[in-house]
């Protein structure tokens, strides 16, 4: 297994629409275990493959809390196929935009149809913080960002902010 470099704002990649998966094999699955080791090690409950450069439809995520077994699923190719009417609030991050936060309204319960790492349909039933996590990366397969449930003004503010700062590693990067 190794890491892999995180994508972070404003790189383009990001808005990207993922292609979807061709083929569940062993090179998927090492990609998978790659992005799970990814994932804990950065630390987060959730990565998309747009996130560490692969615009794919698949994502990671493991919402076990701290002392809790985990609990890792990967999905491939996801179509939410349910949304409930009632919403919840929850304050979201993103390892692609680090140490920013947000309170973010999504239905508060979904249903999703995927394939697995190993290429067996699945259907989930997600609520809580899970149904959040699920629908956060499922984003990330279409081009969306958690900042863009913000007001213009703010969202504005949050990509200014990166894109300076990415101006600034650059300019390091080459002294």
């Amino acid at each position: 297994m190794a890491l892999m470099d995180i994508v972070t704002l404003p790189d383009p990649i990001l808005r990207e629409q993922s292609a979807p998966v061709e083929r569940v094999d062993d090179d998927l699955r090492r990609l998978v275990e790659n992005m799970f080791e990814t994932m804990y090690h950065a630390p987060g409950i959730g990565l998309a493959g747009v996130q560490v450069g692969v615009a794919r439809q698949i994502f990671t995520v493991d919402c076990a809390k701290e002392g809790e077994e985990k609990a890792p699923i990967c999905m491939i190719n996801p179509k939410i196929i349910w949304q409930s009417d009632e919403l919840s609030v929850y304050d979201e991050g993103c390892l692609s935009i680090p140490d920013f936060y947000a309170e973010v309204e999504r239905p508060a319960e979904i249903k999703i149809q995927y394939l697995d790492q190993f290429g067996k349909d699945q259907e989930l039933q997600c609520d809580g913080l899970l149904a959040t996590c699920v629908q956060h990366e499922f984003d990330h397969l279409n081009g969306a960002l958690f900042i863009d449930y913000l007001s213009k003004l703010r969202r504005d503010r949050v990509i200014k902010k990166f894109t300076k700062l990415a101006r600034q590693k650059e300019k390091h990067a080459i002294l």
